[in-house]
C-alpha cells in the first residue's frame, strides 16, 4: 500500500497493513477458486483453463448433497414402516412363500384370486404367477400388520391413567399396559419413529373447561366479581360455547393438532411487538466451569458440537424422549426447524423460513458480519479449524460499514418498521445477498466483547449481568430472528438466545445439554487452552458481508435501537443458585419437587405483594402429536389456604403440613390434567379464535383472555442426565435459562433442579413498575423455600449432613 501526501497516514500500524495484504491476496485466491474454468479467445482458438481445485470442491459438495438425500430417503423408509422394519418384509414374504410350497394357503383364497387376475395377462408362466401372487399377498399382509401395530400403539398411548397413579405405586393393569406398549413399539426407534402412532390432542367438553376455569379464579375474585363471572361462564357454556365447540371438533378431526398452528400464528407470528425480552429466551453455560478462557477456542468447540448435533438430527439418530421407564414417547416434531431457520418479518404477520440444509454460519464481531463455510474438502471443519476461522475474525482490524454495526437492532425493535425496511432496502443487490446469508445460515454466532459468568467474589451482580447479556445484549449484537444465536464471550463463557415461535425451551435445552457435555467431556482442549488438533492454512478466510445501507434505513435502525434500549434498560433481572437444598431433600419429604417450588413461589409472591395473582406455569402436551404447551394455573384455592396458614402465627406446624400436602396434591393433579389434554387455557384460546372467524362476540372469552399473568413460571427440565455424571464431576452443573417478564407489573421466574442439591432461579421484572423488585422477590423466595422445608423438621445442620 502506497500513501502519498499526509505524513501522519504513513505511520499506520504495520501489522494492520500486512494483515490487509494477506486478506486481499487470500480473497483473490478464493475468487479464482470459485470459478471452475476460464477461457480466452485467441487467434489460434479458445484457450480453456480448468481449476482442478474448484472442480474438486464442486464434486465433493455434490457428493455431500447426494449422501444427505440418500440418508433422508432411507430414514423416510425406516420411519414410514415403523414399528416394523424393512427387513421384516422379507420375513413375511418368505413365510408366505414357504406355506405355499407346503401346499398350505395362508390367504384364505386371496392368493388364488390374485393368480387368476394375473392369468388374464397371458405373459407369465404358472410358476412366475405363483411367485408374484405370493409376493403381492405377503406385501399386503406386511402393510396390514404395520397398520394394525401402529393403530394398536396409538390406542395404547391414548391411555393416561398411569399419570394419575400414586407416586411409587404401579397397578397390575398399568404393568400389563406397559408391556403391551413395549411390544408394539418396535426396536431401536429413530427420532420421528413414533410420530404417526401418537394420539391426537383431545378437545375437552366446554362445561368441563368452564368449571375448571371458575375453580381456578375463585380465590382471586371477590364474591360479587365471581358471581358475575359465573353468570357469564354459564351463559357461554349453554349458548355460544357448543356452537364454537362444533367447529373446533371438526378441526380436531381434520388437523393433526387443533391448537398448535393457531398458537404459533396468533401468539407468536402475529405479535407486532419486539421479540427481544418479550418472546425470546436464553440458556446459560455451566455455572462454575470455564474449560478454556480463549474465546476462539471455546467458539471452535461449541460450534463443532452444535454441528455434530445437527448431523445426528439430519440422520434422525437422536433418540426420542421417552417417559415412564423408557416406555411412553413424546412428540419430536419441534426438532424439524432447529437449524437453517429464520423468522421473516411481515407487516401483518411474520413467517418462518426453513431450509433443508445450510453449509455456512454468520458470525458477528465488533459491528461486522462474516460468512464462515462449515465444510472443506467435502468434510465438516474440525474444532481447531473452526477456532482458526474465528481467530481470523477476531484479528481482523477492519471497521464496520455505514449502518452495519447496529443493523441487528432491526430484529430487536417493533416488527412493522423492520418489515417495511426489509422490503424497501434489502430486496436487491448486495443487501439482499448479505441478508440472505444471515437468514439462510445454519445459525447465528456472536463473539461478544464483554466478559460474563459467575464470579465468586460478586455472585449476584455477575449472574444478573450474565442473564441480561444473554437476554438482550447491546440490542444490536444478536440476530433475534434466527432460530438461535450462539454467543461466546471474551473470557470463554458461552450461552444462547433462542427465538420462541419454532419450538419451546425443552427442545433447545436438549441441544444445549449435548453441546456443553460434548464440549467438555468429548472434544476437550489442549494444555494451552486451544482446541485439539492442527490448523489448516488452506481453508479460505471468512468472507465479510457487504452492505449498502442508505441514510433513510439508518434512521429506522436508530429508531429500532432506541425502542430496544428502552425495553432492555427496563429489565430488572436476578439470577442466583439456591444451595440450601435441592430435589434430593425435597423427595425425602415425599412430595413433588415441582409442587414444592411452586408453593414456595406462591408464598414468596404473597409476602412480596400482599395478595394472590393469576399464575402461569408452562406444561407440555407432547404426549400428543404436534403438541406444544398448556398452562397450569398454579394459584389454586388449596395453595392460597396453605399460604395464608404460613403467614398466620396461630396455625400449628401440623396444620400447615396438612394444608401443604393438600395443595401439593392439587398442584400435581392440575399438572397431570394439563399434560393429558384437559387443560383450560389452550381450549379457551381456540374457542376465542373460532369466535373471531365467525365474527361473534363473547364477553366471557374476551374477559378470560385479557386477564394478565402477573406471575409467569417455567421449570427447565434436565433431559439427558447421563451426559453429566455429577457424582464424579460435581462442579459441572448447569445454570439453566430464563426469560423476560410477561406482565409489566409482574414477575417471570424460571428454575432448574440440578442434581440432588442445587436449584438455579432466574427472576425477571421491570424497573418501571413500582410494585416489583426482582432482588426483593428473590429474598422472599429463598425464605419461603427454607420456611417450607422447616415444616418437615429439616434444620440447616441436617441439610448440611444430607449434602
Amino acid at each position: 500500500m502506497v500513501v502519498i501526501g499526509r505524513p501522519e497516514l504513513c505511520c499506520r500500524w504495520k501489522p494492520e497493513i500486512e494483515f490487509q495484504k494477506n486478506w486481499r491476496s487470500l480473497k483473490m485466491a478464493e475468487a479464482h477458486q470459485a470459478v471452475a474454468f476460464q477461457f480466452t479467445v485467441t487467434p489460434d482458438g479458445i484457450d480453456l483453463r480448468l481449476s482442478h481445485e474448484a472442480l474438486k470442491q464442486i464434486y465433493l459438495s455434490g457428493l455431500h448433497s447426494w449422501k444427505k438425500k440418500f440418508i433422508r430417503f432411507k430414514n423416510g423408509v425406516i420411519t414410514g414402516v415403523y414399528p416394523a422394519s424393512p427387513s421384516s418384509w422379507l420375513i413375511v414374504v418368505v413365510g408366505v412363500m414357504s406355506t405355499m410350497y407346503a401346499k398350505i394357503d395362508p390367504s384364505l383364497g386371496i392368493i388364488a384370486k390374485i393368480n387368476r387376475t394375473l392369468d388374464t395377462t397371458g405373459y407369465m408362466s404358472s410358476q412366475t404367477k405363483n411367485i408374484v401372487s405370493g409376493v403381492l399377498f405377503g406385501t399386503g399382509l406386511w402393510v396390514a400388520l404395520i397398520i394394525t401395530m401402529r393403530y394398536s400403539l396409538k390406542v395404547l398411548l391414548s391411555y393416561h391413567g398411569w399419570m394419575f397413579a400414586e407416586h411409587g405405586k404401579m397397578s397390575r393393569a398399568t404393568r400389563i399396559w406397559m408391556c403391551m406398549v413395549k411390544i408394539f413399539s418396535g426396536r431401536k426407534p429413530m427420532l420421528y419413529s413414533f410420530q404417526t402412532s401418537l394420539p391426537r390432542l383431545p378437545v375437552p367438553a366446554v362445561k368441563d373447561t368452564v368449571n375448571r376455569y371458575l375453580e381456578s379464579v375463585r380465590p382471586l375474585m371477590k364474591d360479587e366479581d365471581f358471581k358475575r363471572m359465573t353468570a357469564l361462564a354459564q351463559d357461554f357454556a349453554v349458548n355460544l360455547g357448543p356452537r364454537l365447540q362444533w367447529y373446533l371438533k371438526l378441526k380436531s378431526w381434520w388437523a393433526t393438532n387443533y391448537v398448535s398452528d393457531w398458537w404459533e400464528e396468533y401468539v407468536y407470528l402475529r405479535g407486532r411487538g419486539p421479540l427481544m425480552v418479550n418472546s425470546n429466551y436464553y440458556a446459560m453455560d455451566l455455572l462454575y466451569v470455564i474449560p478454556t478462557h480463549l474465546q476462539a477456542a471455546r467458539a471452535g468447540n461449541g460450534i463443532h458440537a452444535i454441528l455434530l448435533y445437527r448431523h445426528k438430527l439430519d440422520r434422525e439418530e437422536i433418540k426420542p424422549i421417552l417417559l415412564l421407564g423408557s416406555t411412553v414417547p413424546l412428540c419430536s416434531a419441534q426438532w424439524e426447524r432447529m437449524f437453517n431457520t429464520c423468522r421473516i418479518p411481515g407487516e401483518e404477520t411474520d413467517t418462518i423460513q426453513h431450509l433443508r440444509d445450510s453449509k455456512h454460519i454468520v458470525v458477528f464481531h465488533k459491528g461486522r458480519y462474516f460468512k464462515v463455510w462449515l465444510y472443506h474438502d467435502g468434510r465438516l471443519l474440525k474444532p481447531r479449524e473452526i477456532e482458526q476461522q474465528i481467530q481470523r475474525i477476531l484479528d481482523d482490524p477492519s471497521e464496520p460499514q455505514a449502518g452495519e454495526a447496529k443493523l441487528a437492532a432491526l430484529t430487536a425493535g417493533e416488527r412493522v418498521p423492520w418489515a417495511k425496511c426489509r422490503q424497501a432496502y434489502f430486496g436487491r443487490g448486495k443487501n439482499k445477498q448479505s441478508l440472505d446469508a444471515v437468514e439462510k445460515a445454519a445459525f447465528f454466532v456472536t463473539l461478544d466483547e464483554t466478559e460474563q459468568g459467575y464470579r465468586e467474589e460478586d455472585p449476584d451482580a455477575s449472574m444478573d449481568s450474565y442473564a441480561k447479556s444473554l437476554l438482550h445484549g447491546r440490542c444490536s449484537d444478536r440476530w433475534f430472528d434466527k432460530s438461535f444465536t450462539f454467543i461466546v464471550f471474551k473470557n470463554g463463557k458461552m450461552g444462547m438466545n433462542a427465538e420462541h415461535s419454532w419450538a419451546d425451551a425443552p427442545v433447545v435445552g436438549h441441544l444445549w445439554e449435548y453441546v456443553m457435555s460434548t464440549d467438555c467431556f468429548q472434544l476437550g482442549y489442549a494444555e494451552d487452552g486451544h482446541c485439539k488438533g492442527d490448523t489448516n492454512p488452506n481453508i479460505p478466510y471468512p468472507t465479510r458481508l457487504q452492505w449498502d445501507i442508505p441514510e433513510e434505513c439508518q434512521d429506522v435502525i436508530e429508531t429500532s435501537l432506541n425502542t430496544a434500549n428502552i425495553l432492555a434498560s427496563d429489565v430488572d433481572f436476578h439470577s442466583f443458585p439456591f444451595h440450601a437444598f435441592g430435589k434430593g431433600l425435597i423427595k425425602k419429604c415425599r412430595t413433588s419437587p415441582d409442587a414444592f417450588v411452586q408453593l414456595a413461589l406462591q408464598l414468596a409472591h404473597y409476602k412480596d405483594m400482599g395478595k394472590f395473582c393469576l399464575t402461569y406455569e408452562a406444561s407440555m402436551t407432547r404426549l400428543f402429536r404436534e403438541g406444544r404447551t398448556e398452562t397450569v394455573r398454579s394459584c389454586s384455592s388449596e395453595s392460597c389456604n396453605f399460604v395464608l396458614a404460613m403467614v398466620d402465627p396461630t396455625q400449628t406446624v401440623k396444620q400447615k403440613l396438612r394444608l401443604f400436602k393438600i395443595a401439593s396434591e392439587k398442584h400435581q393433579h392440575l399438572y397431570r390434567l394439563a399434560m393429558t389434554g384437559s387443560g383450560i387455557d389452550r381450549h379457551l384460546f381456540c374457542l376465542y379464535v373460532v369466535s373471531k372467524y365467525l365474527a361473534v362476540d363473547s364477553p366471557f372469552l374476551k374477559e378470560v383472555l385479557s386477564e394478565p399473568w402477573r406471575l409467569s413460571t417455567s421449570q427447565t427440565p434436565q433431559q439427558q442426565v447421563e451426559l453429566f455424571d455429577l457424582e464424579r464431576n460435581p462442579e459441572y452443573v448447569s445454570s439453566g435459562g430464563g426469560f423476560g417478564p410477561v406482565a409489566d407489573d409482574g414477575y417471570g421466574v424460571s428454575y432448574i433442579l440440578v442434581g440432588e442439591n442445587l436449584i438455579n432461579f432466574h427472576i425477571s421484572s421491570k424497573f418501571s413498575s413500582p410494585e416489583t423488585d426482582s432482588h426483593r422477590f428473590g429474598k422472599h423466595l429463598k425464605q419461603a423455600m427454607n420456611d417450607i422445608m422447616a415444616l418437615f423438621g429439616f434444620s440447616s445442620n441436617s441439610r448440611k449432613e444430607f449434602h
